[in-house]
């Protein structure tokens, strides 16, 4: 059975190490803060103090950082992954970055003999939890099938889009969605409000009709019942924006709704509402609209 590593241990890391763990493989963790490196010990894993302790130890190596830099840190940096890589490692990195760092890093780490997979995430803090991710995967196939029985025990839709940085493309088409669906919610759930209908029941109305979708099905009821906690907080759904508006100026592709969406999701950073969920972008809605959605217990 492979040796797995999971460096990054934060809202969605930690979650998917554990899963990891309870499919029964062997995993070595790693984390800036030590505090949940030490709650994964207590549970079975092993502690290491840097990427490249990690990379020396296992055979297959997961990241899962905030940004590109990063993830370039961790795996090229000093103490870095490449420090302890060997031949035939995997890396797998769960972040969410840009493409063309996601190429830079496999051919950086191919010259040590590591195949790199770009394998981003969807499906928020739940699907972390329960297992249910989808897993958007760039780069070689042969590394893909033979680490798919560890990305089974993370997730349930796994697909292999194509070279390194192909996931993270995925991945950037996917914020683009799941960013108009949130700005999409709070609009309605204020226009309703505001305009004299009980949002609760608009929700109930047109969750079987042709605006079903994944956060209609899940953040209403936590907006409702005062809930703005993360669930996926609103700096990465920023940050995750900021990419994808970069790779749209890189390769000339217009995104205009998706520019109106960066700018409320920036506007969230800028009212101190960094740490919210990105539901909660309802609220910039809020101050613009001069009402506030009505609450109910939970």
């Amino acid at each position: 059975m492979k040796t797995v590593g999971y460096i990054g241990l934060g809202l969605m890391g930690k979650p998917m190490a554990r899963n990891i763990m309870k499919a029964g493989y062997p995993v070595v963790v790693h984390n800036r803060s030590r505090g949940k490196v030490q709650e994964l010990v207590a549970e079975g894993a092993t502690e290491a103090f840097t990427p490249a302790e990690v990379a020396a130890q296992c055979d297959v190596v997961f990241t899962n950082l905030p940004d590109s830099p990063d993830v370039e840190l961790v795996a090229l940096g000093a103490d870095g992954i490449i420090e302890g890589a060997h031949e035939g490692l995997i890396f797998v990195d769960n972040s969410t970055i840009k493409p063309a760092t996601a190429r830079m890093i496999a051919e950086k780490l191919a010259e040590k003999g590591v195949r790199s997979l770009d394998a981003p995430v969807s499906g928020g803090d739940i699907g972390a939890i329960k297992g249910t991710l989808s897993i958007m995967v760039g780069g070689p196939a042969d590394a893909l099938e033979e680490i798919m029985p560890i990305l089974q025990a993370m997730g349930k839709t796994i697909t292999h889009v194509g070279d390194s940085g192909a996931g993270q493309i995925a991945k950037a088409a996917n914020q683009i969605m799941v960013a108009a669906q949130m700005v999409a919610l709070g609009e309605l759930l204020i226009l309703a409000q505001k305009a004299g209908a009980d949002p609760q029941k608009v929700v109930q109305a047109i969750q079987g009709g042709a605006a079903q979708c994944w956060t209609l099905d899940n953040k209403p009821q936590r907006l409702f019942a005062g809930n703005r906690q993360p669930g996926f907080k609103a700096y990465m759904q920023a940050k995750d924006l900021n990419i994808v508006m970069e790779t749209a100026r890189t390769y000339g592709v217009p995104v205009p709704g998706t520019a109106v969406n960066t700018q409320l999701f920036n506007a969230m950073l800028e009212n101190g509402m960094e740490e919210y969920d990105n539901s909660a972008v309802v609220a910039i809605i809020e101050m613009l609209a001069g009402t506030r959605l009505q609450e109910t217990a939970e």
